[in-house]
């Protein structure tokens, strides 16, 4: 069957990267995990003081940015690298949760970022999840799913893999940050997190893993089949 690019788009903790990750190694795609790009450019501006406001120091910052996924034996899946730092664990931190949607928002970021997607994707053969890959990346792509689920699962799920990292975390704090993180994906200036026309929705709230990749599976080969 024909390659094909597959986008999945949609808000914090839908579990948009565990589907894309799986839908990847079902069809020996690659997998394009678009959300650490960004996580990895917003890490660098934590260490090195970048002031969002000052466009200067954010062009500087991103020349000296080199971004590259690396699989990882151990773990069966691709690392992200920060300048040759394998940096997979720490840009998912909260500190960097905190600050991620505010230096995505950014132009000169979301240009960057997009070029370097664009890049990886003309082999096609890939699956790429993030806000805006159905949207602005790869509005040509044959499958574009939005992944949706209710609020109060979104927060849930997002608790449980935080505190297992730190105990010390809240409910309430992480409900405040995937709030904040909405409310900025969709209404920043450029590339918001919005549904594309011709998205199929994916309402995971109560779905397991195994029932939505299945879902995803199904029209993936529909796809395939159809521009073979």
């Amino acid at each position: 069957m024909k390659k094909i690019i597959i986008t999945l788009d949609g808000f914090s903790s839908c579990g948009k990267s565990t589907l894309a990750r799986q839908l990847a190694k079902e069809l020996n795609y690659v997998f394009i995990d678009s959300g650490a790009m960004y996580r990895a450019i917003t890490l660098y501006f934590i260490r090195e003081h970048i002031d969002c406001n000052n466009t200067e120091q954010v062009k500087k910052a991103l020349s000296e940015i080199n971004l590259s996924f690396e699989y990882n034996p151990l773990s069966g899946q691709s690392d992200m690298y920060l300048n040759d730092e394998n940096v997979e664990l720490l840009i998912r931190e909260m500190v960097v949760s905190e600050r991620v949607s505010e230096v995505a928002a950014l132009k000169e970021v979301r240009e960057f970022g997009v070029a370097q997607q664009q890049q990886m994707g003309n082999k096609k053969g890939i699956v790429m999840d993030g806000r805006d890959i159905g949207t602005t990346v790869f509005p040509q792509a044959e499958l574009k799913i939005f992944v949706t689920a209710d609020p109060a699962v979104r927060v849930e799920r997002r608790f449980k893999e935080l505190y297992e990292k730190n105990p010390a975390i809240t409910i309430e704090e992480v409900k405040r940050n995937l709030e904040m993180r909405d409310y900025v994906d969709s209404n920043r200036e450029f590339s918001p997190l919005r549904q594309a026309a011709d998205a199929i929705v994916l309402d995971n709230s109560d779905l397991t893993r195994e029932e939505q990749l299945q879902v995803a599976l199904g029209w993936a080969k529909e796809r395939m089949e159809d521009r073979a």
